[in-house]
């Protein structure tokens, strides 16, 4: 075993109380607010400042005014069929696509990649994208979410490589048993591909889940609103009326109870989304590496 020298202990002591500081920076904001909804609502109120740990006896009745909302509760329900049925759509989408372009055989293969790459660099403006949903007859429908923003370059790009990497002795002994294209993504391509497969669909369903721009624009129903729409509203606009009405928490406290709502609200619409990263870990280094590398 080697031994290491002077510099190599003092970079990685350097190196690791470096990631430890991002650590603690990165999460300490996730922590402050677990710590502050299950704090006493009138300490919340009265108090600034951070939050180690919970300030006064713990509670969940933020939590519960939060979930017996039904606006909240339908946001979830938006959210979830934006992020199954968006993130399904696109990985179709996407995985067809790379595999076209992925073969070698493919005429104006140059010309086609580079119309996409400009793609990432310009594009019309917000006022021409309205302007073409609207004219898609997309405007207040869930699949104005969805359609319009199904295929990103970037992961288009990465899913290519990772494609192209697969050795075409493989493609071809398949084509030579009989195999059609179709036959040879699903079961040649994307299981040898998984680790990029698995990433790609990881970054698709983080952005559905945290999308709210495009729904401001394309929505006026609210009963399609996704999750963090609501969450912008009751955070901006401080709306929480409908969570600290009367019947729910009475006169003298609505107002302690506004900033707990507000700090359960982004517990209920951060937590679900972190609860996907450990089931994809393994494959999240290998996934980017291979789109990164390879070109």
């Amino acid at each position: 075993m080697n031994k290491l020298s002077t510099g190599e202990k003092i970079f990685r002591v350097f190196n690791y109380l470096l990631l430890f500081a991002i650590c603690v920076v990165t999460l300490y904001p996730l922590w402050h607010v677990a710590m502050a909804s299950i704090s006493d609502p009138l300490i919340v109120y009265a108090k600034r400042g951070f939050y180690f740990y919970p300030a006064g006896e713990i509670t969940l009745r933020g939590y519960k005014l939060v979930l017996d909302n039904p606006n909240i509760i339908s946001g979830f329900l938006n959210t979830l069929f934006y992020v199954v049925v968006g993130t399904s759509i696109s990985m179709f989408l996407t995985i067809l696509g790379a595999y076209v372009l992925s073969r070698k055989g493919l005429y104006w293969n140059n010309l086609i990649m580079k119309i996409i790459v400009f793609t990432m660099y310009f594009h019309g403006g917000l006022i021409p994208f309205y302007l073409m949903v609207k004219n898609m007859g997309l405007l207040d429908s869930r699949w104005s979410i969805i359609l319009p923003i199904a295929v990103n370059t970037w992961n288009l790009i990465i899913m290519r490589t990772a494609f192209a990497g697969i050795p075409e002795s493989l493609v071809e002994s398949a084509k030579l048993d009989g195999a059609s294209d179709w036959r040879i993504v699903w079961v040649i391509m994307v299981p040898l591909a998984q680790a990029t497969v698995a990433v790609i669909a990881l970054f698709y369903a983080v952005r559905m889940w945290n999308e709210w721009f495009n729904p401001s624009i394309f929505l006026s129903s609210k009963d399609k609103y996704p999750i963090q729409l609501l969450l912008r509203e009751i955070l901006l606009q401080n709306d929480t009326k409908s969570m600290t009405q009367l019947s729910a928490v009475g006169q003298s406290q609505q107002e302690s109870y506004r900033l707990l709502v507000k700090y359960c609200t982004i517990m209920v619409a951060t937590l679900p989304i972190l609860f996907v990263y450990p089931f994809l870990q393994r494959y999240f280094i290998q996934g980017v590496m291979i789109g990164s590398v390879k070109g």
